[in-house]
């Protein structure tokens, strides 16, 4: 049984496509929809972590990542 690991998307709308970034390891696919850039991400970070050296994955691997909002003044 293969061990299932969660990686943080962010998908946002670029004209008519989605662009879905994973910032842990700076990779970054798209798609016509929110599902299908989710899923392309995916293919690409198992692509990567199937072809990837452990060093290149340590190397990239940005563990600590934190989603959040900050408030500014609109003046």
């Amino acid at each position: 049984m293969s061990e299932e690991r969660f990686f943080t998307a962010v998908i946002e709308k670029d004209g008519d496509w989605f662009v879905a970034l994973c910032p842990e390891l700076d990779i970054a696919s798209q798609g016509k929809t929110v599902e299908e850039a989710r899923k392309n991400l995916a293919e690409a970070i198992e692509l990567f972590l199937e072809t990837a050296s452990p060093s290149e994955i340590e190397e990239r691997m940005h563990p600590e990542v934190f989603i959040t909002q900050v408030g500014v003044s609109l003046a």
